[in-house]
């Protein structure tokens, strides 16, 4: 691919390398993938915003990682916004898009409609979890929320947990007053120039930060590039009417861009009859009866996608006196077959 390509941007991650300064990095536009996202609940516009924030980050840290299943991203905090939940799904096989998926959990009593929507989320834990398939070990890593953004979260996890200099410039939100929009460039230095650091770093609460792992002429570069970065208006972040490959161009022309594959994206939640059949397994019969509505069945809801799913109490648990019905059965098959 050439930076003179002509593609559709929306709802893709399009990875890219700095040859001169030896700095990777990713541009992410969510047009109809985050619109569904936020079109499954109805938020307050804070809550919109930090979903809107968590979802394009999930969309850049995820294709960032040579991903085999899954990437999780929670935010959660002791304030009116308790939980925000991002996954990103590899593609099955080349060329086929990647899946997102995100929700928020919060007390609307507590929200404040004139604080920032960052601000309240409170005092909490920003976490990335890798979950790789079947046969291998989950890796997650855990810090704590720092700075003034979702973004600046993300760096400090890089800075503390992988101990690369990472940086993220976002913008989102409603392009028409109804449609989301949102974009995002991130940076990374390469593994190579990130030297092991000892001790506390520079940040708040002695958090690492970019300037305590480079130096010399590293350091130099990686400051060049953000100055660069710092020039992006979000309009250029959110497009269209900016092609991904023009604003690499406008930005950072003096430092070598190469462009690769895009990643397209699209929202995608892999619940299921089966998987929450599954989930209620390990209840007695007991248990069971305890979860059974007036109507005599057992219902669930995905907080991702809304879907609904109901069941005859006595096909569930361990102690199960029927079998599942074959429309179940069916509706699993035919969406392996989708």
């Amino acid at each position: 691919m050439t930076l003179g390509s002509q593609i559709a941007w929306d709802d893709t991650v399009l990875p890219f390398q700095l040859d001169r300064p030896d700095i990777r990095g990713r541009v992410a536009r969510l047009d109809g993938t985050l619109d569904r996202v936020l079109a499954q609940h109805a938020y307050p516009v804070a809550v919109e915003k930090l979903v809107a924030e968590a979802a394009l980050l999930t969309a850049l840290i995820g294709q960032a990682i040579k991903l085999r299943w899954k990437l999780s991203l929670q935010v959660r905090g002791d304030g009116p916004v308790r939980l925000i939940a991002t996954d990103y799904f590899a593609p099955c096989e080349p060329g086929a898009p990647a899946r997102i998926r995100a929700y928020a959990s919060f007390d609307a009593g507590r929200l404040d409609p004139a604080a920032e929507p960052f601000a309240q989320i409170g005092r909490g834990y920003f976490a990335i979890l890798i979950d790789q398939g079947r046969g291998m070990t989950p890796y997650q890593g855990i810090t704590p929320i720092a700075g003034g953004s979702l973004a600046a979260c993300a760096e400090t996890y890089f800075a503390q947990s992988e101990q690369l200099p990472t940086r993220f410039a976002l913008g989102y939100g409603p392009a028409d007053g109804r449609h989301w929009r949102a974009g995002g460039v991130m940076l990374q230095h390469m593994p190579a120039a990130s030297p092991h650091v000892a001790g506390g770093g520079s940040g708040e609460n002695g958090l690492l930060t970019p300037a305590d792992m480079l130096e010399g002429s590293a350091e130099e570069n990686w400051r060049r590039v953000n100055l660069l970065l710092d020039t992006v208006e979000k309009t250029e972040l959110t497009g269209p009417d900016v092609q991904a490959t023009e604003l690499l161009v406008r930005l950072f022309h003096e430092e070598g861009p190469r462009v690769f594959d895009a990643q397209p994206v699209q929202f995608g939640c892999t619940c299921s009859h089966d998987k929450v059949r599954q989930s209620l397994s390990i209840y007695s019969a007991k248990d069971i009866h305890s979860m059974t509505t007036r109507e005599g069945t057992v219902t669930a809801d995905c907080q991702f996608c809304g879907a609904h799913y109901v069941f005859d109490p006595e096909t569930l648990g361990f102690e199960a006196s029927k079998p599942v019905p074959q429309e179940e059965i069916g509706d699993e098959r035919r969406r392996a077959g989708g």
